[in-house]
């Protein structure tokens, strides 16, 4: 498996997809940033006219961005996760229900056409690839070698590729970075807020399976193990959520005031925190979920004092920045 490293121009820094020879030919997985030099990357370290596959861990703009490109210069056949085609062929649904949960939020109409106008501006949203096909529905990729996991909760449609030893795992395991847990409708039925932090505790007992297999990572250059990614996703949000805990009673305007004191002003990234916040406070509504799984992959021994302190005695620790 080999790493690829392409500068972005988001605030997540370099991004890493990656290549492998399998049987029947060559595979790539991700594609990078849809930028000028991400597509001067690829056609100067990929052999397209051989590329066989495209295997993409989540449609978020910096992993799937250049899809059509490759497509246009291979006759690579693109897999995506099934979330993901949902997404793409009811787009304005979600967007239109998007807005509905903003508003139970707090956030009128003028913040969701600003929030769709930095979306366009930063061009986070691309046109569908142009031919696809969805990895639930393909039972035959077990026979190319590869396997996958549902790990969702940094977006609904996360998957890991297991090739021989190798994870490919996007964005959901990552060195010292708390990944932000988007606020979407569910796509399951387009009728809810899908529920970040429940599968995130369900993709935790997927998560171990990776233990002692080579993690590739979307961001940073190595992830240590898979059992300390976990524990400082997990402590961080310990940590966050005693920020959280005197504020949960405020409607999210003044929470994010309180936390904030003004200084966020951009619309994509009050977003981010609206996320993140929703996903703690359903953690404070249920933290006993995160402690279920935490015990059933053996790690929450580790994280004992801190999550006790925070759930029932409400003291803290170093409370770093939000």
């Amino acid at each position: 498996m080999r790493q690829h490293t392409v500068q972005t121009p988001y605030m997540v820094g370099d991004v890493h997809f990656y290549s492998t020879e399998l049987d029947d030919g060559l595979a790539l997985f991700d594609t990078g940033p849809p930028t000028t030099g991400g597509e001067a990357y690829l056609l100067e370290n990929i052999n397209l006219k051989r590329l066989k596959y495209l295997f993409i861990t989540h449609c978020h703009v910096d992993h799937y961005g250049l899809a059509n490109f490759v497509l246009q210069n291979s006759d690579a056949e693109i897999f995506i996760p099934r979330k993901d085609a949902a997404k793409f062929r009811r787009h304005a649904e979600r967007m239109g229900r998007m807005g509905d949960l903003l508003s139970g939020y707090g956030f009128g109409g003028d913040f969701t056409v600003q929030l769709r106008e930095s979306f366009e501006r930063n061009k986070l949203f691309l046109a569908i690839p142009e031919r696809f096909s969805v990895v639930e529905e393909r039972e035959e990729l077990s026979g190319m070698g590869i396997s996958y996991l549902a790990c969702p909760g940094h977006s609904q449609s996360d998957l890991v590729y297991l090739v021989g030893d190798a994870a490919v795992t996007g964005d959901i395991l990552l060195r010292n970075i708390f990944q932000a847990p988007l606020l979407d409708i569910d796509l399951d039925d387009f009728s809810q807020r899908f529920k970040n932090y429940d599968a995130y505790c369900s993709s935790l007992l997927n998560l171990v399976q990776l233990r002692g297999r080579r993690i590739m990572p979307g961001h940073r250059q190595y992830v240590p193990g898979v059992d300390e990614a976990i524990l400082f996703y997990v402590t961080t949000l310990l940590e966050r959520v005693v920020q959280l805990s005197p504020f949960r009673g405020l409607d999210m305007h003044e929470i994010i005031e309180k936390i904030f004191k003004g200084r966020l002003t951009e619309p994509f990234f009050i977003y981010l925190k609206i996320s993140e916040i929703v996903f703690m406070l359903d953690f404070l509504e249920n933290p006993a979920l995160l402690k279920a799984s935490l015990e059933q992959i053996g790690l929450f021994d580790a994280i004992r004092d801190r999550y006790e302190a925070v759930v029932q005695k409400g003291e803290s620790y170093d409370r770093p920045a939000f």
